[in-house]
C-alpha cells in the first residue's frame, strides 16, 4: 500500500498533466479539422491521429535508447514527434484569439502535452544499475604445467613414482579367489570376468584386476 501511494505521488502529477494537456490539444485539433471540411467522426479521427502519433513517437524514441540503436543525428521517431507537435501547435494557434495572450493561451495545451510526454519518456528510459559483478576482477587463468611459484615441474624420483594402476586390497583378492574356487568346483570351469563381477558387485575394471591377480597367483 505504501509503495502504491508513493508511485501515485511520484507519477500522478505528470500523468494528470498529460491527460489534461492532451484533452485541450485534442479539442483544438478537432475544432480546426471541423472548420476545414472534416466534420463529424473525421474531425475526431484527425485529432486522435495527431495526438497518438506524438505518443507513439515518444515511445519509439524510448525503445531506441533502451536497445542502443544509433540512427544518426536525428532519428525517424524524433522527426515524427516534431511533426506531430508542430501540427498540434498549429491547430491550437488556429483557434487562438487575435491578441498575443490569446496565442499564448491557445498554445499552452500543446506545450504542456509535449512537456508531459518528454517527462514520462525521461523517467522510463533511465539507465539500469550496473550488475554487482561489474568491477570484480576475473580470476587469473590457470598456469598449466607450471607450479604457482613459476618454477618448472621436476620429474618425480624413482621412489616417488605413482603406480600405473590400482591394486586390489589383499582381503578382496582373497575373497575373490574363494569365489573363483567355488565356481570352479561347482561348474568345472574357471570363472569369467562377468561372473566374478556379478558375484562381487564391482566394476568391470576391478573385476578384471581381481581375475588377473587370481590367475597370476
Amino acid at each position: 500500500m505504501r509503495r502504491l501511494v508513493g508511485l501515485l505521488l511520484d507519477s500522478g502529477p505528470v500523468v494528470v498533466l498529460a491527460v489534461i494537456a492532451g484533452a485541450g490539444s485534442f479539442t483544438h485539433i478537432r475544432d480546426t479539422a471541423a472548420q476545414h471540411g472534416q466534420r463529424g467522426p473525421m474531425a475526431w479521427a484527425v485529432a486522435v491521429c495527431v495526438d497518438l502519433t506524438c505518443v507513439m513517437a515518444a515511445r519509439e524514441r524510448q525503445r531506441d535508447k533502451r536497445i542502443g540503436r544509433n540512427a544518426g543525428p536525428v532519428s525517424w521517431p524524433t522527426l515524427v514527434l516534431v511533426g506531430g507537435i508542430t501540427l498540434s501547435l498549429a491547430a491550437n494557434l488556429a483557434q487562438a484569439g487575435p491578441s498575443a495572450w490569446g496565442r499564448v493561451v491557445a498554445a499552452t495545451p500543446a506545450g504542456a502535452f509535449l512537456v508531459a510526454v518528454s517527462m514520462l519518456e525521461r523517467r522510463s528510459s533511465g539507465r539500469r544499475p550496473a550488475s554487482s559483478s561489474a568491477g570484480v576482477p576475473s580470476p587469473a587463468p590457470p598456469s598449466f604445467g607450471r607450479p604457482p611459484d613459476g618454477r618448472q615441474d621436476e620429474p618425480p624420483r624413482q621412489d616417488e613414482r605413482v603406480p600405473s594402476g590400482p591394486t586390489p586390497a589383499d582381503s578382496l583378492v582373497a575373497y575373490a579367489r574363494r569365489v573363483a574356487d567355488e565356481h570352479h568346483q561347482r561348474h568345472g570351469r574357471p570363472i569369467t570376468r562377468d561372473a566374478l563381477r556379478a558375484r562381487l558387485g564391482v566394476s568391470n575394471q576391478l573385476a578384471s584386476d581381481l581375475l588377473r591377480q587370481i590367475r597370476t597367483a
